[in-house]
């Protein structure tokens, strides 16, 4: 078409629409996206701590808002032996507050150390924008007032909104640097099972660690639990952390995780570090039967690569950016709840 035609096209009556269309003068409609029958799980990190305070009933609610597949979170034992959300073995400053408002200090005591009832005396409902924790996520809303959850309250929560096919990632916050912070594996294990099996939701749960101990116990008292070995450049150098397992005796993470799962149970998990994901990772680690997990990727770079990978899925602090990056690849996406 020429520079004139182009030019006359804007004076065409309504009339003369279908000719200007049969003409070119009206750009085609924009193709659809493509259809990509691989189904993605899209996980909210500590509920989404980019958008909401991090591992809060409100961050939890929000992802289930926006859609996720699977709500992403951290638990400890309380000194009363309660099952709490706490990514932090102590209370950390850069997002707890206490009675008067004010930010802490310094690190606070540890969760195994206080019972529900003191816990929630501390607000968590914002991250502190001044700090070099809260500097990354300044699109984060808060939530002031906001106390330290229970799992059995985030199950209930869940049930309130319908969200009956929300997943939960629910992670053992052990150390074995720091073993008098948290209660021991196995009494962890014991009171997360004992809450799973209260709640009915042992088909919408899986267990995750970087301390295999935990997994190992899930492996034997509730195998058919799906269980996600996170892995780190730091941990994979401890066997503490591995269960007794070494690297050097596997020559590949893939192949670690696969000798620390065994045989049979239900489905395993590698959780890497995305940083050190390779596309030869992803195959190997198929090729054993494992899931592709990795944490915790936020850049819309880096989750189109990993895509093209071909991961089963990706832990993000922001869903929001994940879940429109999948709806223009054409994978099916997880329902939205208002």
């Amino acid at each position: 078409m020429t520079r004139r035609a182009m030019r006359g096209c804007g004076r065409f009556a309504p009339w003369l629409v279908s000719a200007a269309l049969m003409a070119g003068c009206v750009a085609p409609a924009p193709a659809p996206a493509p259809v990509n029958p691989r189904q993605i799980d899209l996980q909210a990190h500590r509920g989404g701590r980019a958008l909401a305070p991090e591992n809060t009933l409100s961050a939890f609610s929000h992802a289930i808002e926006i859609g996720v597949t699977t709500l992403e979170l951290d638990i400890g034992l309380s000194a009363d032996n309660v099952v709490v959300i706490s990514h932090d073995t102590v209370l950390n400053p850069d997002h707890t507050r206490d009675a008067r408002g004010a930010f802490l200090k310094a690190k606070g005591p540890s969760i195994r150390s206080m019972t529900l009832a003191q816990l929630q005396t501390y607000d968590v409902g914002r991250i502190d924008p001044a700090s070099s924790y809260g500097k990354p996520f300044p699109k984060q809303l808060w939530a002031d007032g906001e106390r330290i959850p229970t799992l059995a309250a985030l199950f209930a929560r869940v049930n309130e909104l319908g969200a009956t096919a929300v997943r939960f990632n629910i992670e053992t916050k052990l150390d074995p640097d720091r073993p008098e912070e948290t209660a021991s594996p196995e009494q962890m294990v014991r009171a997360l099972l004992a809450e799973i099996d209260k709640a009915g939701m042992a088909q919408r749960v899986t267990v995750q660690s970087f301390d295999w101990r935990s997994l190992a116990l899930v492996g034997r008292d509730a195998p058919g639990l799906p269980r996600a070995y996170l892995t780190s450049a730091r941990t994979l150098k401890d066997s503490r952390w591995t269960a007794g397992l070494k690297f050097e005796d596997f020559g590949s993470v893939p192949k670690l995780v696969k000798a620390a799962a065994g045989d049979g149970g239900g489905p395993v998990i590698w959780s890497p570090a995305y940083g050190e994901l390779t596309p030869a990772l992803v195959q190997e680690a198929h090729a054993l039967g494992l899931a592709v997990l990795p944490w915790t990727v936020n850049q819309r770079v880096d989750m189109t690569r990993l895509l093209d990978w071909g991961v089963d899925g990706i832990i993000t602090d922001d869903p929001a950016i994940l879940r429109d990056l999948l709806g223009e690849r054409g994978f099916p996406l997880p329902a939205k709840r208002r």
